[in-house]
């Protein structure tokens, strides 16, 4: 039996957290913690050196799609890169845009790419290269 005209209650998903562990990316160790800002530009950097679906602790949400890339124009390329970098972040709720996009191929399997993340915490600018 179904009511017509009652009270509906919508539940909106809480905000986690994002204090998590710090990845020294030289040296591949952890080391303490971070949050915030940082926490944030960290798990971009992560986001983009995933590749989606490859990994099963990951869900389909998490990583860049780079093996779409293989073999294609450079010009297709920097559109496409644009699509998926954009796709890939915006599944994290802290990240309300990816804007201000510059890329460049940088070699045949790697493009620099530079883009503003506009966040809850203000907007971050990133430089990384990615694999194509």
């Amino acid at each position: 039996m179904v009511t017509i005209g009652g009270t509906v209650e919508v539940e909106t998903r809480a905000a986690q957290p994002s204090r998590t562990y710090a990845v020294n990316w030289q040296t591949g160790r952890i080391s303490g913690t971070v949050d915030g800002m940082d926490a944030l530009k960290q798990a971009i950097y992560k986001v983009l050196q995933t590749e989606r679906f490859a990994h099963l602790i990951y869900s389909w949400n998490y990583g860049f799609e780079a093996n779409r890339l293989i073999g294609q124009s450079a010009a297709f390329l920097r559109s496409e890169i644009q699509r998926l970098v954009t796709e890939a972040l915006l599944a994290d709720d802290r990240i309300t845009a990816v804007e201000n996009f510059k890329i460049s191929i940088t070699g045949k399997r790697q493009a620099a790419v530079e883009f503003t993340a506009v966040s809850v915490f203000g907007e971050i600018e990133i430089k990384t290269e990615v694999m194509i």
